[in-house]
């Protein structure tokens, strides 16, 4: 199994910036796609950026050209570098892993963090 935990959330005035982390743990063969969502108040939980085990990127409209999605396979860490944050960015960020449990095993398993909270004032 694994652990996924996030850091770098906060209070943060429009147009600054934040780096988010989530570091992976336990036993695991590889992580494959990892990526961060978003939940806002009343909304089903949003893709907001994903990168493959290759480096391969994709982002939500809303965010493109202010955040970027970047990982360290050697440490098993996916971040997500955001600026010029804007209030409409506020809300719950996850980080989620697809991950192949041994070796040569058939099928992933997804898991998330526990969330970090991200606020922008204006």
């Amino acid at each position: 199994q694994i652990q996924l935990v996030e850091s770098g959330g906060g209070l943060v005035q429009a147009g600054g910036s934040l780096r988010l982390t989530c570091a992976a743990s336990g036993s695991f063969a590889r992580i494959n796609a990892m990526g961060w969502y978003r939940q806002f108040p009343g909304k089903q939980r949003e893709l907001v950026a994903s990168i493959t085990s290759g480096g391969t990127t994709t982002y939500v409209d809303s965010v493109k050209g202010r955040f970027t999605i970047s990982r360290d396979n050697a440490k098993n860490t996916v971040y997500l570098q955001m600026n010029s944050l804007k209030p409409e960015d506020t809300g719950a960020y996850f980080c989620n892993a697809d991950v192949l449990a041994r070796a040569y095993y058939s099928g992933t398993v997804n898991y998330w963090g526990q969330g970090t909270q991200v606020t922008v004032s204006s």
